[in-house]
C-alpha cells in the first residue's frame, strides 16, 4: 500500500488573507475565509450537488441577456472570501477574475448540507448583506422535498424574508428577474 501524500498546515500568524487560498491543496474541500480564520468545508454528497445543478438549471433558462448564473465561484465579503453553490453576476461583471466583487452580484444561493447548516442560516447571510449582495436563497433539503428561503436586503445590513418556495408549490419570484420556480422537479 502506498502511503497517500499529505499537507503540512502552516498558518500564517497574521490570519488568513485571499492569497493563501492560492497555497491550499486541490482536496475537494471548499476552503473559505471568515474574519481571518480558515474554514474547510468536506465535500458534498451527490444530492446536495444534484439539487444546486436543477436549482442553476431552472434559474438559467430564464436569464436574461449578459446575466450569468454560475456554480462555486468565489466572492470577496467584508473580512473573507466565501464560495456559494450559485451565484447570479449582473450584466457586465468581469469574467476572468477569480474572486468576483459583490457589487457584480445579483443573488447568491446555498444548498445546505449538514456540514453547512450553521454557516448557510447564520456567517453567510450576515456576510452576504454586510457586502450589499440584494438578494439570498437558502434551500434545504427536507422529507418532502426542496425548500427555497428566499430573503431580500432590507434597511440596516440584514435580510428580510420574502417567503418560501414549497415542494410543491410552483410560483413565480421576481428576483433577480421574474421566473417561475417549481421545485417538485427537483431531486428529493
Amino acid at each position: 500500500m502506498q502511503a497517500q501524500p499529505t499537507y503540512e498546515w502552516h498558518p500564517p500568524e497574521r490570519g488568513w488573507l485571499e492569497q493563501d487560498l492560492l497555497d491550499l491543496p486541490a482536496d475537494g474541500n471548499r476552503y473559505e475565509i471568515i474574519d481571518g480564520s480558515l474554514h474547510a468545508t468536506p465535500p458534498a454528497g451527490y444530492g446536495h450537488h444534484e439539487l444546486a445543478d436543477d436549482i442553476r438549471m431552472a434559474v438559467r433558462q430564464t436569464t436574461p441577456p449578459g446575466w450569468r448564473v454560475i456554480r462555486e465561484i468565489g466572492i470577496r465579503v467584508p473580512g473573507g472570501n466565501l464560495i456559494p453553490d450559485i451565484t447570479v453576476l449582473k450584466p457586465g461583471a468581469p469574467s476572468s477574475r477569480m474572486w468576483a466583487e459583490p457589487t457584480d452580484i445579483a443573488l447568491v444561493v446555498e444548498v445546505e448540507s449538514p456540514n453547512s447548516r450553521r454557516h448557510d442560516r447564520f456567517t453567510k447571510p450576515a456576510l452576504y448583506a454586510e457586502a450589499g449582495i440584494r438578494s439570498y436563497w437558502r434551500v434545504e433539503r427536507g422529507d418532502f422535498g426542496p425548500v427555497v428561503y428566499r430573503y431580500q436586503l432590507g434597511k440596516g445590513e440584514h435580510y428580510e424574508l420574502l417567503g418560501t418556495v414549497g415542494p410543491d408549490d410552483p410560483v413565480n419570484v421576481d428576483e433577480p428577474w421574474p421566473m417561475s420556480l417549481d421545485p417538485s422537479t427537483w431531486p428529493r
